[in-house]
This record gives C-alpha cells, structure tokens and sequence, in this order.
C-alpha cells in the first residue's frame, strides 16, 4: 500500500508524458478508425488516483470502469463503445468494452491490444504505440459493426479525456 501511494504521490504530469503532438495523433487516430467501423473509441488518461481512493484499493480495472460510466462511453445505440484506459502511476493499462462487445470479442484479443501497447509505450516512439493499440481497436470493432451500421457518428469525442 505505501509503495503504491508513493508512485500516486510522485506520479508523472500526463502533459509532459503526452506532448499536444501524441494527443493529436491519438485523436486523428480514433477519427480515422472510426470512418472503417459502426463503434466509437475513447482514449483517457489519468496520472494518479486520489489517496482516498487508494485507501479503499481501488484496483486500475476499477478506476477505468468508473471512467467509463463518467465519460459515458456507453452511451451509444448500439452499446459499442471501446474505451483505453491508462493509469501512469501503476503503469496499468485497461481496456472497457461496452456490452454489446460481449461475446463478440475475446478478452484474450483485449489483452493481447494491452499488452503490445504496454511494450510499446516503453518504446522510442510511445505515439506510435498508442496509434496501433487504437488501430487493433478499430479493426475488432470493424469485423462485428461495419460502418453503416452506426447511426450514432461519433456520438463519443475523439480526444483524448485527460482526468484527475
């Protein structure tokens, strides 16, 4: 629990991780993923999370669940909305997928999206990183809702939700 709070306490500034260059990547990278698929994909990030919340072992699937109801990614018709979800201080990434994903993705295809995005945020190019997670995203959301089938265009915004 101290170990943790202090990474909360000492975490790094979302601006200076996500220079207005890698936010405009991510945002055209959602727009241009979004004219191949009938889904809406959101990108947030959140730098730390509140010692009150730590107190309480809020896990980083628990914060991204919650930032998903905030933002509303589930607010389209056809209950498709993918949210990515980055967490600096616990180095967590997560990806929420609405219900009308249930069944039509594998957790494992979620999981293999993160893990190559955490591996490639290590990386020299993180922007580049983010761009092909959003890609991977876009391309399941492709296979199960094709572009005519969203009559909610971009009911969700393509930039990304910096919170905390």
């Amino acid at each position: 629990m101290i170990g943790r709070a202090l990474r909360h306490i000492v975490s790094p500034s979302v601006r200076r991780t996500f220079p207005a260059s890698t936010l405009q990547a991510i945002t055209q990278a959602i727009a241009a993923g979004e004219r191949h698929h009938g889904g809406q994909v959101m990108f947030a990030v959140e730098a730390d999370l509140p010692l009150d919340a730590l107190w309480r072992g809020v896990t980083a699937r628990q914060a991204a669940e919650r930032a998903f109801a905030h933002l509303r990614t589930w607010d389209t018709e056809h209950n498709n909305g993918v949210l990515i979800y980055l967490l600096l201080a616990d180095h967590a990434i997560e990806i929420v997928a609405d219900r009308g994903l249930h069944g039509r993705v594998a957790e494992a295809d979620w999981q293999r999206i993160c893990a190559a995005l955490r591996e490639g945020l290590r990386g020299r190019d993180p922007a580049a990183a983010l761009v092909q997670a959003i890609d991977e995203v876009s391309t399941l959301l492709a296979g199960h809702f094709p572009p005519g089938a969203r009559s909610d265009h971009d009911a969700l915004p393509d930039w990304p939700q910096i919170l905390g």
